[in-house]
């Protein structure tokens, strides 16, 4: 009667062994399930860009640099080899685009920076053993001399301050400025470089937060610690205004600037990551664009998993306490939208969204950051 007790709590041993096995195991199996979906919509989306990929080696038309470098782009970050066909021709085709002044680009663009920042993402990817080291450098240079400084005779105190625009002649913005801050940290740029200092006072004037950083007319009109598309002229909101007259934040720009502030060195205590942090806490969603419902929702997911994989490479919790699986749910929302050829589009075709080639680049670059 006495070796009872021993045998009942040898038995729940064992009976919680066999329980703790079995999560392990369902756990694995689930991750096995989802690392093959992943790899079966990423597998179909390629070869939907072998497809469409121009003989010269671009995709779109053979002007559209900033696409074929998305592209190129999410093929190398897709598990793509440099050596890959597909991928040379499109390299080929990037590094034939450079110009004199160093800026990567169609001859006529009127998206300088944003074409050379785009290539330049690329490029950096693809320079493991620094064939592209010289045409970086040199687009390096070009883009330092296309950010609005000293250089262009704006002083520190205008909005237009440190950003970047499509080129030297079009105000600055925070989309064309994070490209800016994405293609100099690639190369290798350090945070506390100046062009990245300046380039985090203009973004610090893109979000809504009165502070010692941003002193512009309509800083504390919202307040909400979320971003426009531009502080410069006025600033100015792709979401429209207030009430009060100030800008209404949106989702892309609020995850845009949050990422830019990271890159430019700030960290997780400093008050404008906090207060852009609670913005997207009080607002996470992968239904739409925050405050632009469909418009630009792919732009929105490559952003969010980019911004994502530096706040929280895990979990994310919202501002109900609701801890969310962001990369799980998002590989789960995107396998939702893709067509059955293996691309994405937007049926609200704003900035391009209706172009299959632009739109599945987007995707593949966020399944890509949520591994």
């Amino acid at each position: 009667m006495a070796k009872r007790p021993f045998m009942i709590c040898r038995s729940l041993v064992i009976i919680v062994l066999l329980a703790q096995s079995a999560a392990l195991f369902s756990s694995s199996a689930a991750t096995m399930v989802y690392a093959d979906e992943t790899a079966e919509m990423r597998q179909k989306a390629i070869q939907f860009l072998q497809v469409t990929q121009a003989a010269d080696g671009s995709w779109t038309n053979s002007d559209a640099v900033g696409i074929t470098g998305l592209v190129t782009t999410a093929l190398l970050q897709s598990g793509r080899p440099v050596e890959d066909p597909m991928v040379q021709k499109a390299l080929k085709y990037l590094v034939g685009q450079q110009q004199p002044t160093g800026g990567i680009h169609a001859a006529a663009s009127r998206h300088q920076n944003y074409e050379t920042c785009i290539a330049m993402l690329a490029l950096a990817e693809a320079n493991r053993d620094g064939r592209y080291a010289k045409a970086l450098q040199q687009a390096e240079a070009f883009l330092r001399g296309l950010q609005w400084d000293e250089g262009e005779g704006v002083e520190t105190s205008d909005g237009a301050y440190g950003g970047a625009g499509y080129d030297s002649k079009q105000r600055p913005d925070m989309s064309n400025t994070q490209f800016l801050l994405e293609a100099l940290r690639k190369s290798g740029v350090a945070a506390d470089d100046p062009a990245m200092q300046k380039a985090l006072v203009f973004v610090s004037r893109a979000q809504n937060l009165e502070s010692p950083h941003n002193q512009l007319p309509w800083a504390g009109k919202v307040n909400d610690g979320g971003f426009i598309y531009t502080p410069a002229k006025g600033g100015e909101s792709k979401a429209g205004t207030t009430d009060n007259g100030g800008h209404s934040s949106y989702g892309s720009m609020t995850y845009a600037g949050l990422k830019s502030m990271i890159y430019a060195g700030l960290k997780a205590d400093d008050p404008r990551v906090v207060a852009a942090t609670e913005w997207i806490r009080q607002h996470y969603t992968l239904e739409e664009n925050p405050g632009m419902g469909q418009q630009g929702l792919f732009y929105y997911y490559q952003t969010f998993a980019r911004t994502m994989s530096l706040v929280a490479p895990e979990e994310f919790k919202d501002a109900s306490g609701k801890s969310h699986a962001w990369k799980t749910e998002l590989t789960a929302r995107l396998r939702s939208l893709q067509q059955a050829n293996g691309s994405w589009i937007n049926p609200a075709d704003r900035w391009y969204e209706g172009d299959p080639n632009l739109v599945t680049a987007y995707c593949l670059i966020a399944l890509h950051n949520c591994e």
